[in-house]
């Protein structure tokens, strides 16, 4: 029985970064990021013509495949204002991996979550929320370790981070474009950075509150 414990401890432990990490990923998966990115002064403009009503509107349809339920075809539908395809065949590959990353990411979330829910449903059954509580709590505060780590490499060489994630997540080069892509258009280096960094300060806030509620919930139950 002790043995079951420490082990649902550091599953907790483990869990509560990737669930926190994922929600922030979600809240960036939204079309109200692009609209606040390309107001942001100083947001590189793109040097081949995409007007920011443009910027939008691509990037809004780019978002909605990866959340709706459609395949690549979804993209046959949409041309550039030149009446060329929005995507060549490079980025609507890489799209295909992005859309099977991010649900893969949204699967494993809603069931992080609900294995929380579970598990301390569980614990409130078996009198044992004091250790429930305080693995949220240590979860909380390893995710806010983790997330600072990120936005330090994020300062100092924000770069070879983009590139090491890609390099993890995606095979191959099937990730590198030119300049003039689409991709690139609409989702240049500094929209990156900006999402990096938001995402690190959706995920301290959450952090926080399961480091300082937790602890709090746990002296309760003492």
């Amino acid at each position: 029985m002790k043995v079951l414990a420490i082990v649902a401890k550091l599953l907790i432990i483990i869990a509560v970064p990737v669930f926190i990490i994922i929600t922030s990923i979600r809240i960036l998966i939204n079309p109200l990021y692009p609209q606040f990115e390309y107001n942001t002064p100083g947001f590189p403009p793109d040097p081949y013509g995409f007007t920011k009503a443009d910027r939008l509107k691509y990037s809004e349809i780019s978002l909605a495949y990866l959340l709706n339920s459609s395949d690549i075809t979804y993209f046959d539908q949409f041309k550039l204002p030149d009446g060329s395809p929005m995507y060549n065949d490079r980025e609507l590959s890489h799209m295909v991996d992005v859309k099977t990353l991010i649900q893969h990411a949204f699967l494993a979330w809603g069931i992080i979550g609900i294995g929380l829910i579970l598990t301390g449903v569980l614990s409130w059954r078996t009198r044992l929320l004091r250790p429930f509580f305080s693995s949220l709590s240590t979860g909380g505060w390893t995710t806010l370790a983790i997330i600072v780590l990120i936005l330090v490499f994020v300062v100092i060489s924000f770069n070879g981070l983009f590139t090491d994630f890609h390099r993890i997540f995606f095979t191959g080069d099937t990730w590198l474009f030119y300049y003039s892509d689409t991709l690139i258009r609409l989702f240049p280096m500094q929209f990156w950075q900006d999402a990096f960094i938001w995402m690190g300060v959706f995920a301290i806030i959450q952090s926080l509150i399961f480091g300082v509620f937790g602890r709090m919930m746990a002296r309760r139950f003492a």
